[in-house]
């Protein structure tokens, strides 16, 4: 009854795997085509109206014809509207909706603006010049010297040296944040390059000082005293050097009409020592200019600026009483004379004499932007625009009818410089504009008081001081023409340095 057997197995199909395939074939490739339409056209194609177009002949003809007036119709209009235009403009004749309203017809966008004018009373009322103007590093605080510079012995003459914070909230243009006290008159200024609180001042009496501004009650922090080493003439320009052996030092360099350029270095009793020095002599200098004589009766010759090159810091160029230009080198070996009681033995610098001024040179400025160009002012009244690589001056300007002062290359613009007259005027010079006159000429002061020096904001490029004989310091605000480089500016720069070179 009962018999073993094998039945065949059962197979049911997935309608599970089958539904999905249907729904998706496949991840990746194995779907089909995909159609799009743009809803909004429910057009497949597209075709650009403004383009796709042909222009006609005739429209094209139509188009060149000479528009037709109808002058006779016009005419006609301006005969009937005429007596109304003429009403009403007699009655905003007659209006006094304007009244106390001043046109103003010149161009509202001032190129120079005064911003500030600063002043000690105290100074004023000694009859106190300003000698000498500087910004610190931060490019915030300008600080001015006060003394004489209209002959005289004023050495034992009472001198202040005075700062002001320009972002101070309330500043008081005639209270200064700091006054420091000097016994003798200060002839020039120089800020530490990169901290904000040192100050360097050469005085009347030969002498250098270094204050410290953070330091209210005894600012004095260097000084080189009265010694064999200290100059014998008043000092007219001082500047901060690196000091190649410590980086966290500066020396000191400091320019006297005794013919000395003396380099200083700090010590930590508060002494300024002299490391090294130069001496400008006659006999590398033409004989016009050998003004001051030696008991050994060779001449010396007086050193009244000095500017270094901004791509050599070995190469500077001094200007002396002679109304000479002379480009110098620190790396000079030719000793200088003799002069008893130096400590350092003093090298002769000077390398290349220009052609001179018609009077003693005030002011020298090498260029930002070139290595050959400096300028050079003086009693003659004119701006010579010098190459180091020849004699002759490139440009000679004639800017003043009495003395220039100061002369001062723009930091930002390679075609621009400032100087500061004998006629109280401060001249903006763009060699873009013109070759041979000033671009904007600043009255300083009522009257004809010179302006004794200038300076170039760096940090705040907008910003120029200027100080004059009332012992006022002007900060003029530049408008752009004078801060923003012009396209190939630095190419018209070495133009005017090759036309004459070549």
């Amino acid at each position: 009854m009962f018999t073993d057997s094998s039945a065949p197995g059962a197979e049911v199909q997935s309608l599970w795997r089958s539904a999905r395939s249907a729904r998706c074939e496949a991840k990746s490739c194995q779907t089909r085509k995909i159609s799009t339409v743009e809803s909004a056209a429910q057009s497949h194609t597209s075709r650009d109206a403004s383009v796709q177009t042909e222009q006609s002949k005739d429209a094209l003809h139509d188009f060149q014809q000479e528009v037709q007036v109808d002058y006779t119709g016009l005419l006609s209009f301006l005969q009937k509207v005429e007596d109304t235009v003429i009403k009403e403009l007699n009655k905003n004749w007659e209006s006094r909706a304007f009244d106390g309203f001043e046109v103003n017809w010149k161009d509202q966008n001032e190129t120079v603006l005064c911003l500030h004018t600063l002043s000690y009373p105290e100074a004023q009322d000694q009859n106190l010049q300003v000698t000498s103007v500087s910004w610190n590093a931060t490019g915030s605080v300008v600080a001015c010297s006060y003394g004489r510079l209209d002959g005289g012995d004023w050495s034992t003459e009472k001198s202040y040296v005075c700062t002001w914070n320009l972002d101070r909230r309330g500043l008081n243009p005639k209270h200064p944040d700091l006054v420091v006290d000097v016994p003798s008159s200060v002839m020039c200024l120089a800020f530490h390059p990169s901290q904000p609180s040192l100050i360097a001042g050469g005085l009347f009496s030969g002498e250098l000082v270094v204050w410290d501004t953070s330091r209210t009650e005894d600012p004095v922090i260097w000084r080189t005293g009265m010694t064999d080493d200290t100059h014998t003439d008043p000092v007219y320009q001082v500047n901060w050097l690196p000091d190649a052996k410590h980086r966290n030092h500066s020396r000191l360099l400091s320019v006297s009409t005794d013919g000395k350029i003396l380099v200083w270095r700090e010590e930590r009793d508060g002494r300024l020592v002299l490391a090294e020095g130069f001496a400008v002599v006659a006999q590398q200098v033409p004989r016009s200019s050998w003004l001051k004589k030696v008991a050994c009766g060779e001449a010396a010759v007086g050193v009244t600026s000095l500017s270094f090159s901004h791509f050599d810091p070995r190469v500077f160029v001094v200007g002396v009483e002679g109304g000479y230009s002379l480009k110098c080198c620190t790396a000079a070996v030719t000793p200088a004379l003799h002069r008893t009681g130096s400590s350092v033995p003093l090298r002769a610098p000077a390398e290349l004499a220009f052609s001179p001024h018609g009077g003693p040179v005030y002011s020298v400025s090498c260029s930002p932007f070139h290595r050959n160009l400096f300028l050079s002012c003086g009693t003659d009244g004119q701006v010579h625009l010098h190459s180091m690589l020849q004699t002759q001056p490139l440009v000679s300007l004639q800017l003043s009818k009495k003395y220039l002062f100061c002369v001062r290359w723009s930091p930002v613009r390679p075609l621009v410089f400032a100087a500061a007259s004998g006629e109280g005027e401060v001249h903006l010079f763009d060699f873009e504009r013109s070759s041979q006159k000033p671009a904007v000429s600043m009255k300083q002061a009522a009257g004809e008081h010179p302006v004794y020096c200038l300076e170039f904001n760096t940090k705040q490029t907008q910003l120029l001081a200027a100080g004059d004989a009332t012992g006022a310091v002007k900060v003029w605000q530049l408008s752009s023409d004078f801060t923003e480089q012009r396209p190939r500016e630095v190419t018209h720069l070495e133009q005017l340095a090759s036309e004459s070179t070549d």
